[in-house]
């Protein structure tokens, strides 16, 4: 023991020598006092080379002199701003430490104050005469004098908030204490409840009380998906000044077969976030529209949370819109604008993860860890249900201000391109449409039974699909396969052809995919997945999965 220590020792006292040595030596008479001693010399350098400079060299040697000066006076001013900055911070924390000390403090302070609160309170309840637990009357009342008392008392809660009065009448005869609560309309298992953490849901709970949303659908309004797709054209070019194309609502009507989660992108002013909005109208709704702000980074920025302090739920007109839909029986359209202002993969992950359940009774969201009385009506056990009629709708620009689209949403959801805005044509007079959402289910359902993809299609998909797997080394899975075979099948039922339908998930759903590869040494081989493309559906089919391609190519 004694060795290893005197070893201890001594390796210390070398490392400590060597540490002084460093800095006494090396740092302060290598460097520092080596620099100024060496100032002559320097200056002897610049006599002896000066005879032979020119007006270049001196005007070089001027320029040098006070970029170097400038360079230290840099390095010394970015010193004391960084020395400032982390004295700043470190004030700000100590600051923040003692303001979180201070409301640790003063919740404690409330809490002994609601303490002694309810011991007061208790103790004038029970100089009245009244167990504060069963309600019973003291005995030594009932002999008081025959006479109308009343009193008010305030009934003490736990947590000391939302306590209503209660007016204790002491009538005449027995002299048996009534207490009477001064809220009519507030039972007292609600007042021991208190008031709820949800306020807009709760209001939404009032506006649905006894109101009947069964939607009464006349003669007019049970119509086929193509006059559907006709009406809707007609109704925004003659109602909003919206112009379509019958194609685009095809498309829009297939991808809500198809998703609940639609992305509508391209440049702007081609009328994306127009179309939910006319989309609604039409089945005489409102959207919601959430404009998304480039500062959201979880689920909390579009659903709210829970404030532990003041135990209310901050809740957003998202959550609202959720809410709402869950009375409705009508077709309901929630669009977050702009969606890529932020990673939409971040707050928008547990829907996108929900919503790939099979069982739609599963499809709900965790708001509250706990579930009280007062809560709304439809939020069971903390959770809130996505409904079956409400359908998200997403409008993204591409530019240098937004995030791309990853594969993990566009896999999920089904993209619309705008490349144009709509040209204007005369439309004759149409109203809207009263429309369930059960209806729109049977219309797709009847799409899915008469319209199914046909195995010879299938057979040329697979054909192609292993080609690209083969050559590309990229693959699709079962999800973008149940997308296809609700997707074609009402495309046909709108009036469009097998073909146009698969086109339009291959360039949308597949070649969007070859955008993260490094297309400069691809040339070749997307020429080769052109010509194999026509090979198998002809020269003039998938135009719009070769127009894709074409494009990708310009961008080598």
């Amino acid at each position: 023991m004694n060795e290893f220590s005197r070893y201890y020792v001594e390796l210390f006292k070398y490392i400590w020598q060597d540490t002084v040595f460093f800095f006494q030596e090396i740092i302060w008479k290598g460097i520092i006092i080596k620099f100024f001693e060496n100032i002559g010399d320097y200056y002897g350098i610049l006599v002896q080379e000066a005879d032979e400079f020119t007006v270049v060299s001196w005007l070089m040697l001027i320029l040098s002199t006070l970029l170097n000066f400038s360079l230290i006076l840099f390095l010394i001013a970015r010193i004391i701003i960084w020395g400032r900055k982390y004295l700043s911070f470190r004030r700000i924390e100590l600051e923040k430490n003692e303001l979180i000390e201070e409301i640790a403090n003063l919740n404690d302070r409330v809490l002994s104050l609601v303490d002694e609160k309810n011991q007061i309170l208790a103790l004038k309840v029970s100089q009245l005469g009244i167990n504060a637990a069963s309600g019973q009357s003291n005995p030594q009342m009932m002999s008081a004098p025959m006479q109308t008392q009343t009193r008010t008392v305030i009934q003490p809660t736990l947590a000391g908030a939302g306590a209503g009065n209660t007016t204790v009448v002491m009538q005449g005869g027995g002299g048996t204490p009534v207490m009477q609560s001064s809220s009519s309309q507030a039972p007292q298992q609600a007042e021991q409840a208190g008031p709820s953490r949800f306020i807009k849901l709760i209001n939404v709970d009032k506006e649905y009380a006894g109101k009947d949303t069964t939607i009464y659908m006349e003669e007019s309004d049970f119509v086929s998906l193509p006059a559907l797709v006709t009406r809707f054209v007609n109704f925004a070019a003659f109602q909003l000044k919206l112009y379509y194309t019958p194609k685009m609502i095809m498309l829009f009507f297939s991808a809500m077969a198809a998703s609940k989660v639609i992305i509508l992108q391209g440049i702007s002013g081609t009328g994306k976030t127009s179309l939910p909005y006319a989309m609604a109208k039409f089945f005489n709704n409102q959207a919601s529209i959430i404009s998304v702000q480039p500062s959201w980074r979880d689920r909390a920025e579009i659903l709210g949370y829970l404030n532990e302090f003041t135990k209310r739920f901050n809740e957003t007109d998202f959550l609202k819109a959720l809410y709402e839909a869950t009375y409705r029986k009508d077709i309901n359209f929630i669009v977050l604008d702009e969606m890529n202002l932020a990673r939409i993969e971040y707050y928008f992950a547990e829907f996108l993860s929900i919503m790939e359940m099979p069982d739609p009774s599963e499809w709900k969201i965790d708001l509250v860890p706990d579930s009280r009385s007062s809560d709304p009506l439809k939020v069971v056990n903390g959770k809130i249900s996505v409904s079956q009629n409400v359908w998200f709708i997403g409008t993204a620009n591409k530019d240098d201000s937004t995030f791309t689209i990853t594969d993990k949403v566009y896999d999920r959801a089904l993209p619309l391109e705008f490349e144009a805005k709509g040209e204007f044509f005369q439309a004759p007079e149409t109203l809207p449409i009263h429309m369930s959402q059960s209806y729109m289910q049977e219309l797709f359902d009847e799409a899915y039974y008469k319209f199914p993809v046909s195995q010879e299609l299938l057979k040329k998909f697979s054909v192609l699909d292993k080609y690209v797997q083969a050559t590309f080394k990229i693959a699709f899975g079962n999800r973008i396969m149940v997308q296809l075979n609700k997707f074609i099948p009402v495309y046909v039922a709108c009036g469009g052809t097998e073909d146009d339908g698969l086109d339009y998930i291959f360039a949308n759903k597949i070649l969007r995919k070859f955008e993260s590869l490094n297309l400069s040494f691809l040339r070749d081989e997307l020429e080769d997945l052109v010509l194999q493309i026509q090979k198998i559906f002809g020269r003039s089919a998938f135009e719009q999965s070769i127009k894709f391609i074409r494009n990708l190519q310009k961008q080598m």
